[in-house]
């Protein structure tokens, strides 16, 4: 009735000690491998985080490089968004890992110190208890041997006294002894007797205590302990689900900032700007005028007659209507222009430097072949350079701005130490401030110089207010103003024929508004080239537009001329040929059609 009373109580199971034990055992492990199972899953989550982090990092793009010239398309700047939305995305993967690792994996460990240190104290007490009936149930034991000996040897003495009150021959003295032995006995018994009923009667209440009091209360400990562990357990996965659901309004946040990024690409307006990114600055070619092949060509003589010399005169030149754009390469004639007069050119080439010029050009030709990019931008169109330049000018001023806090900082410094000589010596500052000082000279020198730049070729492109300016055509000023020598033309690539693709406007070659020297002006450089040898010629050419050579180290060419070429094309768009012993110079390759003789090296025809 008892055990029924006791419903579904673990004392129902108080014979089953050793396998509550293995129980209990059984689930201190299970909640060590729930443990490790959440472990395992936060390094996941943390290994999962870094590699996204990795990932968005690597696809980044790279400071001043290509990919953030990019960033001005919006597909670009849509996938930048995706990285750092990304980025975001496995910064909450950490946080899921965090969040496990502090209030499940930390929480669980120190609760299973405390639940084997519980299990241990209990289990001892049921042991305790298990060895303490063992111990009173030996003692019982013990007491019912000796009185069943006692009672034994009572009877034993008992028969011994009668068996000696019976015979007549014994003495009286013996047969009282035999008494007194019997009686001694027969106590002894009686004795043990009560011990041995005093131990039952102390066992039975040690046991019934034991069975129903002692290890009960230890199986309702062992059994409470057991529900509060799969209690824990089911808090323990309630968080596990929780740590997930909590970061998902932000994970919907990352995955919205993504999807609104690419919502937000605009076809039209990336195909605007690279329409931005590419004019050059040049207009559409102009028509292209009939060649009529009915009439017979006409060999052009050297420009040393004088027939030529007075043809050459009476027919001046003019500006050519169109310009080739850099991607024709034809032969598409420009209106004819013919040459100047002879002693006008030669005067431009007594009173230059060709030679040295060319040889300069030669270098810088060579270092932009291997990668180096003029300071002024001059390999680029007329637009393009603009942009350019107007970039390095914010970026210098910003330069400035900034070593101007600097310098505004540390004088705000030197005053507070004037004031307070004991918070530091204003001399230490000075140093500092000479340098500050230094610096924004040398960016303001630089600024001055790039906006003398930018100056040059505002003033070459056509006004904004032109209703008719196409991709901002950049078009070369005919004046009377010196500027650019051979290396300046011979860098530019052959996309203007006349030369107006873009020119040098550094401070080392640019000359503006002098007097043209004559021809007894020398330099330091003259007595070095004075004897230099005649270059061979290496075939001929024929010139199929004119053009004008008002740079220094050209040469004036008209429709159809003759010329003879003294030095091909070394991959700079420019050609050397002479006219006669006293002139030479460069000419455009493109406007040109080259016969190199068979026995030239590398000889080949450009057309």
């Amino acid at each position: 009735m008892l055990e029924e009373r006791m419903g579904d109580c673990w004392s129902r199971t108080k014979d089953q000690f050793d396998n509550l034990e293995k129980h209990t055992q059984w689930g201190i492990e299970f909640v060590e491998k729930y443990t490790k199972f959440v472990k395992e899953r936060s390094e996941i989550e943390t290994n999962y985080a870094k590699q996204i982090r990795n990932l968005s990092k690597k696809y980044q793009p790279k400071k001043n490089s290509k990919e953030e010239e990019e960033s001005k398309y919006t597909f670009c700047r849509a996938f930048l968004t995706t990285l750092n939305e990304l980025n975001d995305y496995a910064g909450q993967h950490e946080v899921i890992s965090e969040d496990l690792t502090s209030h499940i994996i930390t929480e669980l460990t120190r609760y299973l110190q405390e639940l084997k240190t519980e299990r241990k104290s209990h289990f001892h007490d049921g042991r305790k208890a298990q060895q303490h009936i063992e111990s009173s149930w030996k003692q019982l034991e013990a007491s019912k041997k000796r009185f069943e000996r006692e009672c034994k040897e009572a009877e034993r003495a008992q028969q011994y006294f009668e068996k000696m009150d019976a015979d007549i021959n014994v003495t009286k003295a013996d047969v009282e002894k035999a008494r007194q032995q019997a009686q001694m006995r027969h106590q002894m018994a009686n004795d043990s007797k009560s011990e041995y009923a005093a131990y039952l009667q102390k066992f039975n209440q040690e046991q019934n205590e034991h069975y129903y009091t002692v290890i009960p209360n230890i199986f309702q400990k062992l059994q409470d302990m057991e529900e509060k562990r799969i209690e824990r357990i089911s808090v323990c996965m309630k968080k596990f689900a929780d740590v997930d659901r909590q970061v998902l309004p932000i994970v919907g946040k990352c995955l919205d900032g993504m999807t609104n990024a690419a919502e937000s690409i605009e076809p039209k307006a990336d195909s605007k700007q690279v329409v931005e990114s590419f004019k050059s600055g040049f207009e559409p070619p102009g028509d292209v005028e009939f060649e009529d092949y009915g009439q017979a060509m006409k060999r052009t003589v050297s420009e040393t007659s004088l027939s030529n010399t007075k043809e050459s005169k009476e027919k001046p030149g003019g500006k050519t209507k169109g310009k080739l754009w850099p991607f024709i390469k034809n032969k598409n004639k420009s209106p004819k222009q013919h040459k100047e007069p002879l002693s006008h050119r030669l005067n431009d080439f007594m009173a230059s430097k060709p030679k040295m010029h060319c040889l300069r050009s030669l270098r810088r030709g060579l270092s932009l072949k291997l990668g180096s990019v003029p300071e002024d931008f001059s390999h680029l169109p007329p637009e393009q350079r603009r942009k350019k330049l107007q970039g390095k000018i914010d970026e210098l001023s910003k330069d400035i701005q900034k070593e101007m806090d600097q310098r505004d900082a540390l004088t705000k410094m030197k005053d507070v130490y004037i004031k307070n000589p004991q918070m530091g010596d204003p001399a230490s500052v000075d140093p500092r401030l000479t340098e500050i000082g230094q610096n924004i000279e040398k960016l303001q020198s630089e600024v001055q110089k790039f906006e003398g730049w930018l100056a040059e070729v505002e003033e070459r492109m056509p006004s904004k207010s032109d209703s008719q300016r196409k991709s901002g055509l950049y078009e070369t000023q005919n004046s009377t103003t010196v500027s650019n020598n051979c290396a300046q033309d011979r860098e530019r690539p052959l996309s203007s024929p006349d030369g107006s693709y873009t020119e040098e406007q550094n401070s080392e070659v640019q000359v503006k508004a002098q007097p043209i020297p004559t021809p007894t002006t020398t330099t330091e450089f003259d007595d070095e080239f004075d004897d230099e040898e005649v270059l061979p010629t290496i075939g001929t050419c024929k010139a199929l537009y004119p053009f004008e050579g008002h740079n220094e180290g050209t040469i004036s060419v008209a429709e159809g001329e003759l010329l003879y070429v003294i030095e091909e094309d070394k991959g700079d768009g420019w050609t050397r040929v002479r006219r006669n012993e006293d002139e030479e110079g460069y000419v455009p390759t493109s406007y040109v059609e080259v016969f190199l003789e068979t026995n030239a090296k590398g000889a080949m025809t450009y057309i």
